[in-house]
């Protein structure tokens, strides 16, 4: 679910500051009422109404672990994805499992067939 916008946020908060009760307000814009208490008491904390950054871990690989693993996947195309991630952590440090190398290499655009490094065809069969 997305995060409602500033915009209705600031509507929300002005409606309950004009004396609406906060319930009122909640069924008036279609939010919960803990959404319109939360909003009230971060105006009076001073804080702004902007939506955060939803939380989430970082990605295990970066930029520069995808372009190691793409110079590997065309130098070694035969490799097991165990040796792969061998691999990553020997050379960049990185400890993924079997899973994310499978994942990263399908975005990649790469298949696991025996085929030398071919890159999977945009049909299907």
């Amino acid at each position: 679910m997305k995060a409602y916008s500033e915009d209705l946020r600031k509507k929300i908060v002005e409606a309950v500051q004009r004396g609406m009760k906060k319930s009122e307000a909640a069924y008036l814009f279609g939010v919960s009422l803990s959404a319109v208490k939360r909003y009230a008491r971060i105006v009076c904390e001073g804080k702004s109404l902007a939506p955060r950054k939803a939380p989430g871990s970082r990605p295990k690989m970066d930029e520069r672990t995808r372009k190691l693993l793409e110079v590997d996947l065309k130098k070694r195309p035969a490799v097991k994805l165990a040796q792969r991630c061998e691999y990553l952590e020997k050379v960049a440090g990185v400890r993924v499992s079997e899973s994310t190398v499978c994942r990263m290499i399908k975005r990649l655009g790469f298949s696991r067939k025996k085929e030398a490094g071919a890159l999977a065809s945009g049909t299907s069969s």
